[in-house]
C-alpha cells in the first residue's frame, strides 16, 4: 500500500541523543542543505587536490618522457651502441653487421670504417659492435656499454638427436654475466630461416618459444634475413624507447672510437693517453678524477671539444678521408683544469702517528703509573710470545679451588694461571714450557695459514705435481664442506703452539670484540667513513646538480677528445692495441671513488663452475665499470652478529660475503668475477653485487676442537685424541666443552700422559 496511507513506525527514542540532533526538526529545509554541503565539499576539496596531484605527476613523467624521445632523435644526442651476439658459433654476426651498415648507409665499401655511421633516411645513429664468439672477457666489456644487445639465432642450429639447441655452452655462460650486469634493450635476430613460407612460420614460432624464457618478457624477435626485414626493424627502433641498467645512469662515460698517445718524455716513462669518442648520460668536468677500464685512476690533463664525424643532417656530402683530416686539427674549445678546484688523486691515507696522542701527564699520575707497575711485576703471568694486553686479558684467571691447589703442587707451568714469581726459585718453576716457549714463533704459524691459503705460484712444477695440487685442494674443499671448521689437532707440534693466535669464544654471537684490536700499522692506511650512508647521500645529491652552464663541463652527447695525464707508456701501448678489438671506456669518478678500503661484496659461485674456489685465490673483479685483480676472503653473513665466521672455499649454492681491499665504489654495483687460467680460456666464476664499504667489519677463523668419547658417565665423560699431551689440555682448560647433541661443560684435568681429558657436563 502506498501514498500517505503507508505504515509509519516510530523511531526509537536515544537517551543520550545530541542537542543538535534533537534540534533537528526545527531547522529549516535551507539550512539542512547548507549544513551538509560544507562536508560534501570538505570531502570534495581533498579528492579534488590528490586528483590534481596524481594528474601533475603524470604530466611530468609524460614531459620527461617526451623529453628523452626528443633526444635520442636530435642530433645532439651520441648515437646507439648496438651490440650483435651469437648465441651459437654457427650464427653469422658479420654478415648481419654488414647488411645493417649498407642498409643504414648505402654508399658505405666493406673497407676498414669506423662501425659508427648516420642514416638521414631512418633519422638515426648508431654504433655496431660484433662481440667475439668464445671472447668472453671482450663480451662483458660490450655489455657494459650497450644500449641494445641484439641476439643473433641461427634456425638451422641443432643436435644430434633432432632436437632444437639455438644456445651454446658459451652462449648460456654470456646470458647468465649478462643477467647480472642488468640487461638493456634487448631484440633477437632470427637467421637463416626456410624460404618456403610455411617452414618459415613454424621455424620462427619454434625458435620464439624455444629462446623466450631467456631474455625480458619485452623483448621482441625478428627475423633477418631479407632487406625488407631490417629495414622494418630500423623503423621501429627509431621509435623505440631504449632503457639501461640504473648503474650506467649514475657517471659520465666514453666509449672511445680512437686512442692514442702522446710521449712528452722517454725517461719518464708516462704518457699522455687520448681517447676520443661521444660522453654519455652526465656532463664531465674537466676537474673529475676518470677511471680507464683495466688500466687505473687518472687525472685530465684538458677536453678538447671536436666537430661530430658522423652529423645526422649533413649539409654537404665530404669524402672520409678529408674529413678525418679536418677533424684532426680542428677543435671547437678547449677545457683546462683548474689547480685549485681539481680533484687530487689520492689513493692511501697519511696516518698522523701522533693522532692519538693526549696531554703530558701530571707527576701524581706518574707515580701512581710507577706503583701500579711495580705491584704487576709482583704478580704476572706467562703468556706466549707477541700477546697483546687485550689479548692477556681474555686468558682467564684460576677460580676453581680444587685446580688451582692440585695445579699448584705439579708445577706443569700452566700459563693460564696467574702464580707468583718466589726469588731464586724462578728459573726452576716452568721450566719446561719456558724451553717450548721459546720455539714459539708466530711466524711458523703465518707460514702455515698462508700455505694453506694461496696455491704455490712461481715455481717450476711438473704435470704430477700440479695433478697433485688440485686433487688436495678438491679433496679439502670436499672435506670442508662436509665437516665445517673441524680441525685435527697435530701430533708433532703442540696444540697452545699451533693454535697460539686463537681465542676461545663462550657464544659467537654475543660475546664482545673490539674491530680495533691489534691492526697493523699499515691498516691505516685505507679510508673509513663515519657514517657511510649519509656520505653516498650527499655525493649522489652533488651529481644531480645541473653542469650544463658551467665553464669547466662539457654536456652529455658532445664528441670530445680527452688528455688523460700521466699514464705509463707500457699500459697505454696496451690500450691502443686493445682498442682495435673492444672500445676502451673512460668513466668519470664521484667523490672518493679513487680512495682505497675495504669493500663487501654478495656473492655466490656460479652454476657452470665445478672447480674449487679457495679463499686468497687471484680472482679478476668487474664492479660496474671498473675491473681489477684481487685476492678475497669469504665469510658468512651473520644478520643477527657483529662477527662473521671466515669460510676456506666458496661453496655453491649459497651466497657469502667477499671481502677485498680495491677503490671505494657506491653501491648498488654489478660484480662479475673471472677465473683465468694458463692454457683455458677464462670463465664465470662467481657473480654478486657490492653491499657495502666497512673497514671494520668483523670476520673471524673458526676452529673446533674435536674428540672421541672412551668413557661416558652421568657427570663425567673421558675424550681421547682432542689433545696429544697434559700441557696441552691445562692449556685449554678455560675453554667450554660441547657435543653435537648439545651438552656442554667444562675440562677438568688431563687423564695419563697421552692427552686425554677427563671433562664435566653441566646438569
Amino acid at each position: 500500500m502506498g501514498g500517505s496511507r503507508a505504515q509509519f513506525n516510530k523511531p526509537h527514542k536515544s537517551r543520550f541523543s545530541s542537542k543538535s540532533s534533537r534540534n533537528l526538526h526545527k531547522t529549516s529545509l535551507k539550512d539542512k542543505h547548507r549544513i551538509a554541503k560544507s562536508e560534501r565539499n570538505l570531502a570534495k576539496g581533498a579528492r579534488a587536490a590528490r586528483n590534481q596531484r596524481n594528474k601533475m605527476l603524470r604530466d611530468q613523467k609524460r614531459a620527461a618522457v617526451l623529453k628523452e624521445k626528443r633526444a635520442l632523435s636530435s642530433s645532439t644526442s651520441p648515437p646507439r651502441v648496438m651490440v650483435l651476439f651469437g648465441l651459437s658459433a654457427s650464427a653469422d654476426v658479420h654478415s648481419l653487421a654488414d647488411d645493417l651498415l649498407k642498409l643504414l648507409s648505402p654508399d658505405r665499401s666493406n673497407g676498414a670504417e669506423p662501425p659508427t655511421v648516420a642514416s638521414p633516411d631512418y633519422k638515426l645513429r648508431i654504433t655496431v659492435l660484433k662481440a667475439p664468439h668464445g671472447d668472453l672477457p671482450s663480451c662483458v666489456e660490450m655489455a657494459k656499454v650497450a644500449d641494445l644487445i641484439a641476439f643473433v639465432a641461427s634456425a638451422d642450429s641443432s643436435c644430434d638427436e633432432g632436437a632444437f639447441d639455438y644456445i651454446d655452452s658459451f652462449g648460456s655462460q654470456c646470458l647468465s654475466v649478462f643477467r647480472s650486469l642488468g640487461f638493456p634493450s634487448t631484440v633477437v635476430f632470427i637467421r637463416d630461416l626456410p624460404t618456403e613460407l610455411r617452414r618459415r612460420n613454424d621455424s620462427k614460432k619454434i625458435c620464439t618459444s624455444s629462446l623466450a624464457g631467456e631474455f625480458p618478457e619485452d623483448c621482441k624477435f625478428y627475423p633477418a634475413d631479407t632487406k625488407d626485414e631490417l629495414h622494418k626493424f630500423l623503423w621501429l627502433l627509431k621509435e623505440q624507447r631504449l632503457t639501461m641498467p640504473h648503474w650506467r645512469n649514475r657517471c659520465p662515460y666514453l666509449m672511445s672510437q680512437k686512442v692514442d698517445m702522446l710521449v712528452d718524455d722517454q725517461s719518464s716513462g708516462r704518457c699522455t693517453l687520448l681517447l676520443t669518442g661521444y660522453l654519455r648520460v652526465h656532463s664531465l668536468s674537466v676537474n673529475q678524477l676518470v677511471h680507464i677500464a683495466g688500466a687505473g685512476d687518472y687525472q685530465l690533463k684538458k677536453i678538447e671539444i671536436l666537430n661530430d664525424p658522423c652529423p645526422l643532417n649533413a649539409k654537404k656530402k665530404t669524402d672520409a678521408m678529408e674529413l678525418d683530416d679536418v677533424l684532426d686539427v680542428q677543435v671547437i674549445r678547449s677545457v683546462h683544469p683548474d689547480p685549485s678546484t681539481q680533484e687530487p688523486l689520492v689513493v692511501e691515507n697519511v696516518p698522523d702517528p701522533l693522532a692519538g696522542e693526549q696531554t703530558w701527564p701530571t707527576e701524581a699520575e706518574m707515580a701512581e703509573a710507577d706503583k701500579t707497575q711495580k705491584e704487576k711485576q709482583l704478580k704476572q703471568r706467562k703468556l706466549p710470545r707477541g700477546t697483546s694486553a687485550y689479548q692477556a686479558a681474555w686468558i682467564l684467571d684460576n677460580t676453581d679451588d680444587e685446580g688451582s691447589a692440585s695445579d699448584s703442587e705439579t708445577g706443569d707451568g700452566m700459563v693460564l694461571d696467574e702464580t707468583e714469581v718466589i726469588p731464586g726459585q724462578e728459573g726452576a718453576k716452568g721450566s719446561d714450557f719456558d724451553d717450548d716457549q721459546a720455539s714459539l714463533s708466530f711466524k711458523d704459524v703465518d707460514e702455515e695459514t698462508e700455505n694453506d691459503s694461496v696455491m704455490m705460484e712461481g715455481e717450476n712444477l711438473t704435470r704430477e705435481q700440479i695433478e697433485d695440487d688440485i686433487k688436495k685442494i678438491k679433496e679439502a674443499h670436499a672435506e670442508d664442506e662436509e665437516f665445517p671448521d673441524e680441525v685435527d689437532t697435530p701430533l708433532d707440534v703442540p696444540a697452545r703452539k699451533r693454535f697460539a693466535k686463537y681465542r676461545g669464544l663462550k657464544s659467537f654471537r654475543t660475546s664482545s670484540w673490539d674491530p680495533k684490536e691489534s691492526l697493523p700499522p699499515d691498516y691505516a692506511r685505507i679510508f673509513a667513513f663515519d657514517n657511510f650512508a649519509k656520505t653516498q647521500k650527499h655525493v649522489e645529491r652533488a651529481l644531480t646538480m645541473e653542469q650544463e652552464d658551467r665553464d669547466d663541463c662539457i654536456s652529455a652527447g658532445q664528441y670530445a677528445r680527452l688528455h688523460i695525464n700521466e699514464v705509463p707508456t707500457l699500459v697505454a701501448s696496451k690500450l691502443c692495441a686493445l682498442a682495435e678489438t673492444i672500445p676502451v671506456i673512460a668513466s668519470g669518478l664521484l667523490q672518493h671513488e679513487s680512495k682505497m678500503s675495504v669493500l663487501h661484496f654478495s656473492i655466490k659461485k656460479h652454476e657452470m663452475y665445478d672447480s674449487p674456489i679457495k679463499a686468497k685465490e687471484e680472482l679478476v673483479f668487474h664492479v660496474g665499470f671498473r675491473q681489477f685483480v684481487a685476492r678475497p676472503i669469504f665469510s658468512t653473513d651473520n644478520i643477527s652478529s657483529d662477527k662473521h665466521k671466515m669460510e676456506r672455499f666458496l661453496h655453491a649454492g649459497r651466497f657469502s660475503i667477499a671481502s677485498i681491499y680495491a677503490p671505494i665504489c657506491f653501491p648498488p654495483l654489478p660484480l662479475i668475477v673471472l677465473k683465468s687460467v694458463e692454457g683455458a680460456a677464462t670463465a664465470v666464476a662467481a657473480v654478486g653485487a657490492l653491499r657495502s664499504v666497512d673497514p671494520d667489519r668483523i670476520i673471524l677463523k673458526k676452529i673446533i676442537l674435536t674428540g672421541y668419547p672412551q668413557r661416558v658417565s652421568k657427570l663425567k665423560a673421558s675424550v681421547r685424541y682432542m689433545f696429544h699431551n697434559p700441557e696441552d689440555v691445562r692449556w685449554f682448560k678455560p675453554v667450554e666443552v660441547w657435543t653435537k647433541c648439545g651438552r656442554r661443560g667444562r675440562v677438568k684435568e688431563p687423564v695419563g700422559t697421552h692427552g686425554m681429558v677427563s671433562s664435566g657436563w653441566t646438569p
